[in-house]
């Protein structure tokens, strides 16, 4: 039988061998140029969105998130719009492709889409990020006795794109330089 002061010795050299490890691996991506995300540097102060879809409202959530920049509200028909740069929707478009079908002609996997078209222009009309397409697509194995089931996990997938969609197009926001 070992003594109890072997074991715990064994014990404090495999924490050791771990936490060497560990330092030596955080040294590994550090010394690669690996770097966590940081919140995009904007060429302007203030924005104003146009549009009213959920996705339009994830975008100014996201974008309020970044504590870079004001996300301000559009007036009415004619007035000024008081922000630096304006991002517009141009469509944002929701389709289901039936990928296959089984023998009866029943649909067992659907290919959901979802198109975002926006453009970034200045209140001037200079166009800063022409007519841009984001596109998302998700697999859904489709099944008729499931249906409802079916509807609520195609609506999360959607509300999975919609953010994606919204997370993408904050990026690209960032990569314009200059108004």
């Amino acid at each position: 039988m070992k003594s109890s002061s072997s074991m715990s010795r064994r014990c404090v050299l495999a924490v050791s061998a771990m936490t060497l490890g560990g330092t030596i691996a955080i040294s590994g991506l550090a010394g690669c140029g690996f770097e966590l995300r940081k919140p995009p540097v904007f060429a302007f102060k203030t924005i104003a969105v146009r549009g009213t879809s959920a996705t339009v409202n994830l975008l100014r959530r996201n974008l309020r998130a970044t504590g870079t920049l004001t996300v301000v509200e559009i007036g009415k028909a004619g007035e000024p719009v008081v922000a630096d740069a304006i991002l517009e929707v141009v469509s944002e478009d929701r389709t289901r492709v039936v990928l296959s079908t089984n023998a009866a002609g029943e649909v067992r996997e659907l290919d959901l889409v979802l198109n975002f078209k926006f453009k970034l222009s200045t209140p001037a009309g200079k166009e800063l990020l022409p007519t841009t397409t984001i596109e998302q697509r998700r697999d859904l194995t489709y099944n008729e006795t499931n249906a409802i089931a079916k509807e609520s996990e195609a609506d999360l997938l959607y509300r999975d794109m919609q953010n994606d969609i919204a997370q993408q197009t904050v990026r690209r926001l960032g990569a314009v330089k200059q108004l």
